[in-house]
């Protein structure tokens, strides 16, 4: 399997990390196990208990801590729906790195609202996300930044395995990960540690309907550019397969499945009942999966990524109230 980093760059990115994350809770819940049946051993990774509620944030450590200190003095940039964005603008505020952050027209206002919050500077240009990545670009070469891609990163890549390797340590016996797709980093990450920890261990990747590029890629064997990218699980909305990832994906995924609109809102629903956690659409898209997982996966213990809880107040109501 091509792997674009080594099991010692995720252990690497795990001592430059340790000073300012801890280690997120991996946790069962009985009412979970018997909604899912099968006789499955649910384990929810708790990344919607990071600072910035989503994994991003260890990605964004890895990257900045790797920085030298002329790329500090200078700044960064990034393109994101919202997680990445506040990962990057925390990790900002941490080392001292002045961050610019790109995000599309009409993006999601209270993640927005973080991203200042953590001091960033916010660009709103472009239709999607991306869009808002080829503004990115137009900023190293205007303003000398530098460019932390969400997915196109080694370091990126390294800070998304160290949550896996925290999995197969708390839970030596997990024989599955499940993981949401956008840019592929939660998944890739996961094979990483895997490959040194549990080489047995599977992944899956599910992958929103309305943004399914790397689903479709992955099934032609291709990395694949649509034209739209288009639900509520904005951590999932982008319409490209990724250089970096697109050949570990293809050639290590288990299985690759899509989740519907409504088997995503449905996913909220599940998290919010069973376990009392907040999960956004992609947070709860790799729940969606499960599901459609079950009978495949029957008698098995699954580790299932809660991989962010930053869902506006609008889209909860409307997936509360079942409108979704």
């Amino acid at each position: 399997m091509t792997l674009p980093i080594r099991f010692e760059d995720a252990l690497a990115a795990r001592e430059r990390i340790r000073p300012y994350l801890q280690p997120t809770p991996l946790r069962s819940y009985e009412a979970l196990d018997e909604e899912i049946g099968a006789g499955i051993r649910v384990l929810v990774k708790h990344e919607n208990h990071q600072p910035t509620n989503a994994f991003k944030i260890r990605n964004a450590l890895s990257a900045l801590t790797l920085l030298s200190e002329e790329q500090k003095r200078r700044g960064v940039v990034t393109a994101t729906r919202g997680n990445h964005g506040q990962g990057v603008a925390l990790a900002g505020r941490l080392l001292g790195v002045p961050v610019t952050v790109c995000v599309p027209v009409g993006n999601n206002p209270e993640k927005n609202l973080a991203i200042r919050g953590f001091g960033a500077e916010l660009i709103e240009q472009g239709r999607d996300y991306d869009e808002s990545l080829e503004v990115t670009k137009a900023l190293v070469r205007e303003r000398g930044l530098h460019l932390i891609h969400s997915t196109n990163d080694p370091a990126i890549v390294a800070g998304a395995a160290t949550m896996s390797l925290e999995i197969l340590e708390q839970a030596p016996d997990v024989e599955v990960i499940i993981v949401s797709i956008g840019g592929g980093s939660q998944a890739v990450g996961a094979l990483v540690a895997a490959s040194g920890l549990h080489p047995e261990v599977e992944v899956f990747g599910v992958q929103a309907a309305g943004a399914a590029a790397q689903y479709e890629g992955w099934r032609a064997g291709r990395p694949l550019v649509l034209e739209r990218a288009d639900t509520f699980a904005d951590g999932l909305a982008t319409r490209s397969c990724y250089e970096l990832t697109f050949e570990a994906l293809r050639e290590g995924l288990s299985d690759f499945v899509l989740a519907s609109e409504a088997e995503m809102a449905d996913a909220v629903r599940l998290v919010l009942r069973t376990t009392h956690n907040l999960a956004e659409g992609a947070g709860a898209a790799s729940f969606a999966g499960l599901r459609l997982l079950r009978d495949r996966l029957a008698g098995r213990e699954v580790a299932v990524v809660l991989s962010g809880s930053n869902i506006d107040a609008e889209t909860l109501r409307r997936v509360v109230n079942g409108e979704i």
